[in-house]
């Protein structure tokens, strides 16, 4: 299966702490991390690993982290001969998880802001997410026929035209109380943490499939695999139920990893039939 994923390729720069400070409050961490990220790249590299043919369209700085960033990229699969070299600095996002696994995360987009759509229509899957500007989104969805696929987070208000357009959305639960108008969509995935995900088609919501339950060390980078997943198996034409207990194995490798970015094993090792 040929993905496009066109969205945001960051640096994390990580802290981690026993839990989160209050407004005005300094704490001292336990650890500090610099590592590759955006939920972009993160999507694009769980989908390679996974075992798709992935092309990756986003914008990085004429920097050593855009060097570093793209590095990554290269080094798990994807192809990033579509990437852009911009005068803005790369994306960084600051990242804070607390001793349970949770996190909380600022972005600054940088050279993301000049992510630039696919030219040709040379694949099968297209992935964006909104770490990008949202007209560059809703841009490359009515110029396609490929089955789009709209990660829509963080949240914010989104065209009728870019809900109508896409053939599946991912969210999360607080994702999903925020953006109206996603009853109008087809597809939405819609994920409640260790709650697990459910599965909702024109508004209605047709089932509920729990969450694996592991140990959490980072979930950073846990829903963006789990949307890469999930998006292979739909697109594949799998059981919805599956797919979606399937994308949820994934996520729980993805939270046992301390990686944004984490290993993972080919989508047949994860599979789960319904």
């Amino acid at each position: 299966m040929k993905v496009a994923v066109l969205g945001s390729i960051n640096i994390d720069l990580i802290a981690g702490v026993e839990r989160f400070p209050s407004p005005g409050q300094t704490l001292t961490g336990h650890g500090f991390r610099r590592e590759p990220g955006g939920k972009g790249a993160n999507q694009a590299v769980a989908a390679a690993r996974l075992g798709a043919d992935v092309s990756m369209f986003g914008a990085v700085g004429r920097d050593a982290d855009g060097d570093v960033a793209i590095a990554a990229l290269r080094q798990a699969g994807v192809d990033v001969q579509s990437i852009r070299r911009s005068v803005s600095p790369t994306g960084v996002a600051l990242i804070i998880t607390d001793g349970s696994g949770e996190n909380q995360i600022v972005v600054c987009p940088g050279a993301n802001a000049e992510a630039v759509p696919p030219a040709e229509a040379d694949f099968d899957v297209l992935i964006a997410q909104l770490e990008i500007p949202v007209e560059t989104v809703e841009a490359a969805f009515l110029a396609t026929e490929a089955f789009t696929v709209l990660n829509a987070s963080p949240a914010r208000s989104l065209p009728e035209s870019l809900v109508r357009r896409a053939d599946l959305i991912v969210v999360n639960e607080h994702e999903y109380a925020a953006i109206d108008g996603l009853h109008k969509a087809r597809l939405v995935v819609v994920t409640y943490g260790s709650l697990g995900s459910a599965l909702f088609e024109n508004g209605e919501r047709r089932f509920t499939v729990p969450a694996q339950q592991t140990s959490v060390v980072n979930s950073v980078g846990a829903g963006d695999a789990y949307c890469a997943a999930v998006v292979l198996g739909l697109a594949a034409g799998n059981d919805p139920r599956s797919a979606l207990m399937t994308a949820s194995a994934v996520g729980a490798a993805a939270v046992a990893d301390p990686a944004s970015q984490p290993a993972l094993l080919t989508f047949d090792r994860y599979e789960v039939t319904a």
